[in-house]
């Protein structure tokens, strides 16, 4: 099954059930969601203040743009278009993921790439689907 991110309607379903005391394994029926889904959710997007704790809690917008943020930061070859032009370059030359991120390691660039990056390319790209050489 395929992986469908949390959206914004979602989210504040989830804040409006949890002000109401609706409790999670229901929250996550209403939604057609797995609960742990719901659980993961809450625990990643909650707000905390230490200086004003009566704040604390899930808000829906918040998790939402909390959620966009980590989504930004995790997809270097989409964000660095040099690093993924040498990506797809070194895998079209028959280079596998682990010779990609140790070569840059090697070389001491400041960005690196994971072992398994190679296979991660089609992940928000454009579509384009880049396979590890066999």
């Amino acid at each position: 099954m395929a992986h469908i991110e949390l959206d914004l309607r979602e989210r504040r379903a989830i804040e409006d059930m949890l002000n109401a005391k609706t409790p999670v394994c229901k929250i996550a029926a209403a939604l057609g969601r797995h609960r742990s889904t719901v659980y993961r959710e809450i625990k990643r997007n909650r707000f905390e203040d230490r200086e004003l704790p009566y704040l604390n809690g899930y808000y829906g917008v918040n998790a939402q743009r909390t959620a966009a943020a980590r989504r930004m930061r995790r997809r270097k070859l989409v964000r660095l278009k040099d690093l993924r032009k040498a990506v797809i370059t070194q895998l079209k030359e028959g280079w596998s993921p682990e010779q990609i991120a140790g070569r840059l390691w090697f070389e001491g660039q400041p960005v690196r790439v994971s072992e398994n990056g190679g296979e991660k390319i089609d992940h928000g790209s454009g579509g384009m689907i880049l396979l590890r050489p066999a």
